[in-house]
């Protein structure tokens, strides 16, 4: 995987003494609580806004986790009590565990490594493969207690695949603490990097030593992402001497802002180092410096391109420096240009735009690889030594997560998965011949009686908004089915493209049909597609959402009384905006940790750095943009709103609890449906990166006995 590729953006949200709270009580209680309202009026530009529930952005509040107790209290007493819950977790449970399932894979030296939850574990694992053998190197679930978990975050093996580094953390916090393991002898030494939840680790050729990044701030605090600084470990050295080779401040030839971060990488075959500026924005800005005076600490960094420039992807080989810009071509294109010399105004196009977006780059020994995008399905090129072009002939339309190849083989893997096909580990020859390797064994689910279909609805600006569909063979048209629409919509990330439907055919068994609106805001068509869904234009993101439920309703596939939408995180904006604006197309609303009150960013760690997507509230029209999104802000007292769940976990780094949490005190006290509004509360799970199979077989199968108690008449 390449350098951007890897580059990552959460927060962490550490609550104290949560453990006590973990059960409900012995009687289920018939209302949900009733949040005290302790109004706080801001002015923004002469408007003023009023927040009734601003205290609940403390954590340390003596109300706040007695409110989440017993919220998640009475959504327990309302989500337990549907029988057909039962049935759910039975069928959930076996999907889950009959699957394979592989994260993520690298090629290094004689070796493959490869992170995949094998069928049955509770958690992801890290295996090595090796003359034929496969051997467990990291088992986060040895590490678990009767009331906590840990979960494997993130890893890197060397090039020569002798070593390797990875990050570990508890109760989904993805707070990672660094370790470093001998591949051969699978011996942990000794030394232990904390606050490196997005370390980025880049080794050298040889594999003695690596950069990586580090955070500084304090957990649980606005500026827990802000200043991050880019240091080097020597293997067998202490950690606290290790070198900080860039911090904002320490270069005055390079100055960057506070929610950027820097990140160093190199290549096994140059002599040459990038630096990585970075923010929660697709492109990054790059400068380069020769690797033996960043290792001494004097690099006098060169640019290369600024985030104007919107470069999203790189790939270092020698002195070539290839560049995956977007820049006036939104699909993106291939430059090449030299890292002794670099200038992207005499860059060379070895790689003209086309119709596919192209997504990643990741080098072999017989080219370029180049994993691409056409509307959400996947597709992969090569470019050869020789400046030719070819496709490579994949064996279905789905998905392709990772290109993964080695500079000194040929070849590449990738993990590719469709809506009914489970996401396997394949390889790519010399030849482009493209072969199931088997590492990921082929679950026995019978997929025979689901059938796929994709379909556009059109926006009131006329733009095409194109959706995928999962249903039974024996589905009717007549208006009467359950049908639960997820979208997302942010970031310029293709969110929904076909990935195995996996617990979801427990819902498309009970005769729901099950969809994915890729609305605008994604990457589904580049970066203009993103641009179409961010800052000012983001209301296309949740109207889009709107068509293509209104496209189902004409159609006969639903019908509003039993329609169901959902979207998780940044996609809690698009829900949460749907809801209020239409309340009336809706029986039911799931919002998965989810964004809903953007305004109060100012109080969360993960802040700061979402400005370049969302807007900045110092600014007047980033302020605009923000209170359009802001749902909690939106909801209207006496509207007939749809039943809504939502759901939150206390070590959340990436979504503050305040954000559901508030919406449901506001929702709960304005709706005048009489529909129930739960606030679903996991005390042992953070944003989902790092939760358990079991963690989210018991959400799946809550959210979907909620939505057929609403949508199945």
């Amino acid at each position: 995987m390449s350098a951007i590729a890897r580059l990552v953006h959460g927060t962490v949200l550490t609550l104290a003494a949560v453990g006590a709270f973990a059960a409900p009580p012995a009687a289920a209680p018939a209302a949900p609580p009733v949040a005290r309202v302790e109004p706080v009026t801001d002015t923004h530009f002469g408007e003023q806004v009023v927040d009734r529930y601003r205290w609940m952005e403390n954590d340390k509040d003596p109300d706040w986790l007695p409110f989440l107790k017993a919220q998640n209290a009475y959504a327990r007493s309302v989500l337990d009590a549907p029988p057909l819950r039962a049935e759910l977790l039975a069928r959930i449970r076996q999907l889950s565990g009959d699957i394979v399932a592989p994260a993520e894979v690298q090629r290094a030296g004689s070796r493959t490594f490869y992170q995949q939850r094998p069928a049955g574990s509770n958690n992801f694992k890290l295996f090595v493969l090796e003359n034929g053998k496969s051997r467990l190197l990291v088992d986060p679930t040895g590490l678990d207690t009767a009331t906590s978990h840990v979960s494997l975050d993130w890893w890197s093996a060397s090039p020569d695949g002798s070593k390797l580094v990875y990050g570990l953390s508890k109760d989904g916090s993805e707070d990672s603490v660094l370790q470093i393991m001998d591949v051969a002898s699978g011996t942990i030494l000794p030394e232990r990097i904390p606050d490196t939840q997005a370390a980025q680790p880049s080794w050298l050729a040889d594999g003695s030593g690596f950069f990586y990044n580090q955070l500084t701030g304090k957990v649980n605090t606005p500026e827990r992402f802000l200043d991050a600084r880019a240091r080097f470990h020597r293997v067998g050295t202490d950690p606290a001497q290790d070198p900080v080779l860039m911090a904002r401040g320490q270069d005055r030839n390079v100055k960057f802002e506070k929610i950027q971060a820097p990140t160093i990488f190199t290549a096994p075959h140059s002599r040459h180092a990038v630096l990585l500026l970075g923010d929660v924005r697709s492109e990054k800005r790059l400068l380069v410096a020769p690797l033996k005076d960043v290792l001494k600490g004097r690099a006098r960094w060169k640019p290369v391109a600024d985030f104007a420039d919107e470069v999203t992807d790189i790939d270092l080989h020698g002195d070539d420096l290839y560049l995956l810009a977007n820049r006036s071509h939104p699909r993106g294109r291939i430059l090449k240009v030299k890292a002794s010399a670099p200038s992207i105004a005499r860059a060379k196009e070895v790689v003209p735009e086309s119709k596919l977006v192209l997504q990643g780059l990741t080098r072999a020994r017989d080219g370029l690889y180049l994993r691409a995008m056409d509307g959400g399905i996947g597709r992969v090129e090569r470019l050869g030594p020789d400046g030719r072009l070819a496709d490579v002939a994949l064996p279905f339309d789905g998905t392709v997560r990772q290109l993964a190849a080695d500079p000194d083989a040929p070849g590449a893997l990738m993990l590719l998965s469709g809506w009914l096909t489970p996401t396997g580990v394949w390889s790519i020859d010399a030849a482009g011949k493209v072969a199931d390797t088997g590492i990921t064994p082929r679950p026995a689910i019978d997929v025979g009686a689901y059938a796929t279909e994709r379909r556009f609805a059109t926006a009131k600006d006329g733009t095409r908004i194109p959706y995928s569909l999962i249903y039974r063979k024996d589905f009717k048209k007549d208006g009467s089915n359950p049908a639960f629409i997820s979208a997302y919509g942010s970031y310029g990330a293709a969110a929904y493209t076909p990935a195995f439907a996996n617990r979801l055919l427990a819902l498309v068994d009970q005769g729901a049909v099950v969809g994915f609106a890729n609305v605008r805001g994604g990457g589904e068509y580049g970066r203009d597609w993103h641009r179409a869904g961010q800052l000012a234009n983001k209301p296309n993101t949740w109207r889009d959402l709107i068509a293509v439920c209104e496209d189902l309703d004409a159609n006969g596939y639903t019908a509003p009384a039993h329609t169901a939408i959902g979207g998780r995180s940044a996609g809690g904006i698009t829900v949460g905006r749907a809801l209020t604006e239409r309340p009336d197309l809706f029986a039911a609303v799931v919002s998965g940790v989810g964004w809903h009150n953007p305004l109060r960013y100012v109080a969360e760690q993960n802040g700061y750095g979402e400005e370049p997507e969302w807007g900045a509230i110092a600014d007047p029209a980033g302020y605009r943009a923000l209170k359009s999104i802001d749902s909690y802000q939106a909801v209207t007292d006496g509207t007939k709103y749809p039943a809504v769940l939502l759901t939150t976990g206390v070590t959340d780094p990436r979504v503050a609890p305040f954000h559901p949490a508030k919406m449901a005190a506001r929702l709960q006290a304005a709706t005048g449906s009489g529909k129930p509004v739960l606030l679903r509360v996991d005390f042992d799970a953070g944003h989902g990166m790092g939760s358990t199979r079991a963690q989210q077989d018991e959400e799946a199968a809550d959210t979907y006995a909620f939505i057929l108690a609403q949508t199945k008449r």
